[in-house]
């Protein structure tokens, strides 16, 4: 009697990361927009849960600040499960998701570029939104001891740290975000999935690595209550090293486990229109359709 497995094989989990690929590929842009816009949203619900964690006990951040970066690092990962159980756009998931589309050549090149526009400015229109409405203006974090942690906390984000270090950061980050989105695909049920997810952001945000996305939502609200922080010390310094570091840590993700697990693969679809730089008919039946049928394995 055979029992099914409650996993996906790795090599099965990388075709479905080039199944993604094609499946964000295909969205019409303002679709694309607005799901990353919900992206940055749900991230910084985290974002916020995590503030009040660590700012809600100022006595034990002194005291003992590693229990206080475990536990607001423990609330983190919420955000990045509903996004995941949602579907939503996130930028930090998607450098890892269309490296692996354009190296088997399942989308072109120019796709990446033109997701990762969009899917940047929505995720930090909607952290934006939900650090000025939600937590500014809704005043849940605008007396101490949450105000003081939020400005102090943007010092020791953006302020204190050479670009460099951010960048190093951004590594440690997204190598983790990566590696949390590719376990919650491996899992086939929704349990699995919010563990798999949870305990490499867990990680991430207790070492203090920086996600550019995330930072989206802490340092501009640390901005707009009074933080030392200037916008174009953020966007100089945090938001380019964090962005940088964060690609190079999901080419860290995408380059050795699309070698380990597709080099044998050969994308066959009829991507013609694609490679030739024409999007493809969003009213085709291959418009949703998914490449597992269309990959041939080469003989080793």
């Amino acid at each position: 009697m055979s029992t099914m497995s409650s996993t996906h094989a790795p090599a099965d989990v990388a075709v479905m990361m080039v199944e993604a690929s094609v499946a964000k590929h295909r969205t019409r842009p303002e679709v694309l927009l607005l799901k990353a816009f919900n992206a940055g949203i749900l991230l910084s619900f985290g974002g916020l849960l995590s503030v009040i964690m660590g700012g809600g006990s100022p006595t034990l951040t002194k005291s003992d600040p590693g229990i206080v970066k475990i536990l607001s690092g423990f609330v983190f990962p919420v955000g990045l499960v509903m996004i995941v159980l949602q579907g939503q756009e996130l930028l930090t998931s998607n450098m890892m998701v269309f490296p692996m589309g354009v190296w088997k050549r399942a989308v072109p090149w120019w796709s990446l570029p033109y997701n990762w526009f969009i899917v940047f400015w929505g995720n930090l229109a909607g952290s934006l939104f939900f650090a000025a409405l939600l937590a500014k203006f809704s005043g849940v974090v605008s007396a101490d001891p949450y105000l003081s942690y939020i400005q102090a906390a943007a010092t020791k984000k953006a302020i204190d740290p050479t670009w460099a270090q951010i960048y190093l950061r951004g590594i440690g980050c997204n190598w983790l975000v990566c590696i949390a989105v590719w376990q919650g695909m491996t899992a086939k049920e929704v349990v699995s999935k919010i563990f798999a997810i949870w305990f490499p952001i867990w990680v991430f945000v207790a070492c203090s690595f920086d996600h550019v996305i995330a930072n989206m939502f802490s340092l501009p609200l640390a901005i707009m209550m009074g933080g030392e922080l200037t916008t174009a010390e953020y966007i100089k310094k945090s938001l380019f090293a964090s962005l940088f570091g964060n690609i190079t840590g999901a080419l860290f993700v995408c380059v050795p486990f699309t070698y380990f697990w597709l080099r044998d693969y050969t994308y066959g679809g009829a991507l013609a229109q694609a490679e030739a730089g024409a999007m493809p008919s969003r009213d085709s039946p291959d418009a949703s359709g998914s490449i597992r049928s269309r990959v041939e394995v080469k003989e080793a």
